[in-house]
């Protein structure tokens, strides 16, 4: 093989010379030199030249040999969380109490005990009964820490009753259940044998360095490993074998597989004219440190089973937007979300403020010594902020945590503190039911008492903030569509709270989304392409594919991902020039499925992938295996029910679903698929109860409420119908499809002028849908 750059350093060393000699000027020499010179790069064409030696292997070298050359960062780092993250049970790391002390938990009584040298709990086996149990590792350290048993097939799984680590004062020393109101028996999904307790799955990634998960599909069974059972160096900074080799050979350039350093030349300068530090220097990439930060402080899932250190978070894996049951509506932690999503939002993170501005890398902890507002103070004037003017407290008495990151208590004893650095705005309280710091201590008072307090103090003018847009979007109040655009377009918005407003648009969609989530497939935030896509469902099939297609080749991988699930319901129209990419994007999202092929939903995913592909074995084969995972699966159990009545196996489809109703005779969706499925084998009667029994069981379904409402038209029962539709629409309010309906419906009975009234307010709350507007006047 020819070196190019070698024959290209040839070429260039001729032409200069050739130029320098000036034939006809210059002695016979020059001339020699010059045609010397040609003949290397000749013969530089015509040699095989020595293929470039291969690079060296990468490898895990382990924490303790970082101290060899970084011995301070791995003082700060040898007790911190990170580095007791996880460890074998011993004397020296178990904290609780196992002098035979007994736990009750509603009717089960737990005893923590020492026997042959172990660490050992007797408590409720996955069948209720009392069994022991022997802990094999610790998990965590402070405020609490939980205890580890394996089981067979190599699964790990948590007990449920945890150490506080607290001090006596603080209300620790004890032992408690982490869901401590809520009795979970043997039966329950959040059991401690079960799956939602897998350490393998749920917890492993993160607390242990190179942790290889090494799941056996063939026999449900875990081999796994890692490079070192805590959170060590190379947890963050990669595999540093190479590092280690060149360092110790004294070789220049040694450097690690990711390079953490957001701060570069830059410092903090004081504005002293805002009281707000600025960077000396704009970061001219982005930030490193809470992408990587990101990869266990995020509520996230996998993208890919195989981490690759220094990719962008969302390259591999699928961080969670500001989701309903996550979030409040303005952005404020609700559940365990693990500060990515909070820090994203704010205004630190936009001015360039990076983890290790705050927080110590290798310690974990905070840089400053004393109250959590001294390390504030480095980027924010005291004089200005911590003045009783600014904050109008007495002095000393609140922090600046209290006011702009509110906190919450996780696992009984976690206080976790929103990084979203937020003003407290009691008016979304009112607006949105999103709580304010200033009701978290006062919490013998209202949000009108604290509006009232902020108005007097600061004014009565409140910036427009996305938690209207969000909350329009999760309660579908009228206009919701019209807010979640604005809120879209407004690029002074974080990305994540833009993301998550493209992920509530609902169809129908007018001229105007349509454009927006266009524009939005090419924004430079991957997140935001990513949620664009996801709207982009609700568009035309041949929209669809005509702008998701180019995202097949997207740079990132969790929007390539994202562009194949969009497009391959239409797979079978996309234009020659896209198969390959499709093809390869479509890889990829099977790979991460098959990353947690211990789930139940990933082999759902995967039968969707096979079904939508008309590869019907495959689909058939990855939901029946979802179904052996988890036989109470609803979705897998009607996606398979589906794949049959499209195959001509009508009867295996109504036996299947009447098999997953006798499990579970209250699983709504099950009653509404056999409904479908018996409407379309004209079993008029049947299909109608089925379908009502749905609607009954889930009354906050609206989807239910209409499909019974269209059935009963449908099998002559028109009046019926429209009654239950005139109740939906007063339940429903905003549902486009239910007044749709009731219009129609109306129209057709030749009730005109009450269809009319429906249309008129189906028109308000979408002005700028042709088809409303063209019902409206033909009425």
């Amino acid at each position: 093989m020819k070196s190019a750059m070698f024959v290209s350093t040839i070429a260039t060393v001729f032409v200069c010379a050739f130029f320098a000699c000036e034939w006809y000027k210059l002695l016979i020499v020059n001339r020699i030199l010059c045609a010397t010179l040609l003949l290397l790069l000749v013969a530089a064409c015509d040699t095989p030249l020595p293929s470039p030696p291969a690079p060296e292997p990468l490898g895990f070298a382990g924490s303790e040999t970082c101290r060899e050359c970084h011995a301070l960062q791995f003082d700060l780092w040898q007790d911190s969380h990170h580095a007791l993250a996880m460890q074998e049970a011993t004397l020296d790391s178990v904290l609780g109490d196992f002098s035979g002390v007994e736990f009750q938990y509603f009717d089960v009584t737990s005893t923590f005990f020492t026997g042959d040298g172990n660490f050992l709990v007797r408590t409720d086996n996955e069948d209720g009964e009392l069994e022991v149990f022997t802990v094999k590792y610790t998990f965590g350290v402070t405020p609490l820490q939980q205890y580890l048993v394996e089981m067979p097939n190599g699964h790990m799984q948590v007990l449920p009753v945890a150490w506080d680590t607290r001090s006596n004062a603080e209300g620790g020393q004890r032992w408690y259940h982490i869901y401590p109101h809520q009795f979970i028996t043997h039966e329950h999904p959040l059991h401690w044998t079960a799956r939602e307790q897998n350490w393998n799955y749920m917890c492993a990634e993160c607390h242990s360095t190179n942790l290889q998960k090494n799941y056996r599909m063939e026999s449900e069974s875990f081999e796994t490993t890692w490079a070192e059972i805590n959170v060590g160096c190379e947890a963050c900074h990669g595999p540093a074998s190479r590092h280690v080799a060149r360092a110790r050979s004294g070789s220049r350039g040694a450097g690690l597989t990711v390079d953490l350093d957001d701060s570069g030349r830059a410092v903090w300068q004081m504005n002293t004219s805002t009281g707000i530090a600025e960077r000396s220097e704009l970061l001219m990439r982005p930030p490193q440190q809470p992408d990587a930060c990101g990869r266990c402080h995020a509520r996230r899932s996998l993208a890919t089973g195989d981490y690759e250190f220094g990719k962008p978070l969302h390259d591999t894996h699928l961080p969670a937007l500001l989701d309903e049951f996550l979030y409040y509506p303005d952005g404020q932690i609700l559940e365990e979300v693990y500060v990515y999503g909070s820090f994203l939002q704010s205004r630190m993170y936009q001015a360039g403020v990076s983890c290790s501005d705050c927080h110590d890398p290798h310690s974990a902890r905070l840089k400053t010594i004393g109250t959590a507002s001294e390390i504030c103070s480095v980027c924010h004037l005291p004089q200005k902020f911590s003045s009783a003017d600014h904050h109008k407290h007495v002095a000393d008495v609140v922090q600046c945590v209290d006011c702009h990151m509110a906190s919450r208590t996780y696992m009984g004893v976690d206080d976790r503190r929103d990084h979203s650095f937020r003003i407290p705005r009691p008016d979304l309280t009112i607006s949105t039911g999103s709580p304010n710091a200033c009701n978290h201590c006062h919490d013998d008072r209202d949000a009108l008492w604290a509006l009232s307090a902020v108005d007097a103090w600061y004014g009565d003018s409140h910036e427009a903030h996305y938690a209207e847009a969000i909350h329009a979007g999760r309660t579908r109040s009228p206009l919701a569509n019209e807010l979640l655009i604005r809120a879209i377009s407004n690029s002074d918005y974080p990305g994540i709270a833009r993301a998550t407003a493209l992920s509530l648009l609902r169809p129908p969609y007018s001229g105007e989304i349509v454009t927006e989530i266009r524009r939005n497939l090419s924004n430079p935030d991957s997140l935001i392409r990513s949620a664009a896509l996801s709207a982009l469902s609700g568009a035309a099939p041949q929209l669809i594919i005509e702008w998701a297609a180019v995202l097949l080749s997207d740079p990132v991988r969790s929007v390539r991902i994202e562009a194949a699930r969009i497009v391959s319901p239409s797979q079978a129209s996309l234009p020659n020039e896209y198969l390959h990419v499709f093809r390869r994007a479509t890889e990829e999202r099977i790979a991460a499925q098959l990353a947690i092929a211990e789930r139940p939903e990933a082999h759902m995913n995967l039968g969707n992938v096979y079904m939508e592909a008309g590869d019907v074995p495959r689909a058939e084969a990855a939901f029946r295996l979802a179904l052996r995972l988890e036989p109470r699966a609803a979705a897998a159990r009607v996606n398979l029910a589906e794949l049959y009545a499209r195959t001509g196996r009508g009867e295996d489809a109504e036996q299947l679903l009447r098999d997953g109703i006798a499990m579970n005779v209250d699983e709504a969706v099950l009653h509404h698929s056999l409904g479908l499925m018996l409407v379309r084998d004209n079993q008029r009667d049947a299909a109608l109860s089925e379908l009502e029994t749905a609607a009954s069981l889930q009354p906050d379904e609206s989807r239910f409420v209409y499909v019974y409402a269209v059935a009963l038209n449908s099998l002559d029962h028109p009046d019926e119908a429209v009654a239950l539709l005139q109740d939906a629409a007063g339940r429903f309010p905003t549902d486009f499809d239910t007044r749709w309906a009731l219009a129609t419906m109306l129209r057709d009975q030749g009730r005109l002028e009450e269809a009319r009234e429906v249309a008129v307010t189906l028109s308000e709350f979408y002005p700028k849908i042709e088809a409303v507007q063209n019902l409206l006047q033909s009425l």
